[in-house]
């Protein structure tokens, strides 16, 4: 008896490349951030960094409009005695309209900071060419 001639005995040949077809294709850049890899770490570096931008030019935006009030209280006292509804404008703006103007600011960061974050998504998920 001839084990070709036996049905049950045939071999199978598997090749690599036919198993690896065979298995989803993984995310690169999901595997690049999972294991730190230098793309990985310069994905993230990048992600900081938007944010870093982002809060030192909503910072920027917050001490310019605050600080530049006392200024001109300074430079132009005429001004400091505006009364508005019976109150004095630098009491209105600094005591009462700085509060609601630093939540829009941050309501402005938390939105932005955000789409940075979407757009970070978008790059890890992005399907390769």
């Amino acid at each position: 008896m001839n084990g070709d001639d036996d049905a049950g005995s045939r071999r199978t040949r598997v090749v690599l490349g036919e198993v690896a077809a065979r298995r989803p294709a993984q995310d690169r850049a999901r595997s690049d951030l999972a294991e730190l890899t230098p793309v990985g770490e310069a994905l993230i570096k990048g992600l900081v960094r938007a944010q870093l931008a982002l809060a030192l030019r909503m910072a920027l935006v917050v001490v310019t409009a605050l600080g530049a009030l006392p200024l001109l209280f300074a430079v132009a006292p005429a001004v400091g005695e505006v009364k508005v509804l019976g109150i004095e404008l630098p009491w209105l703006l600094l005591g009462v309209l700085s509060f609601p103007f630093l939540a829009g600011v941050g309501w402005a960061y938390v939105r932005w900071a955000e789409h940075n974050e979407q757009d970070f998504v978008a790059v890890v998920r992005r399907p390769e060419p």
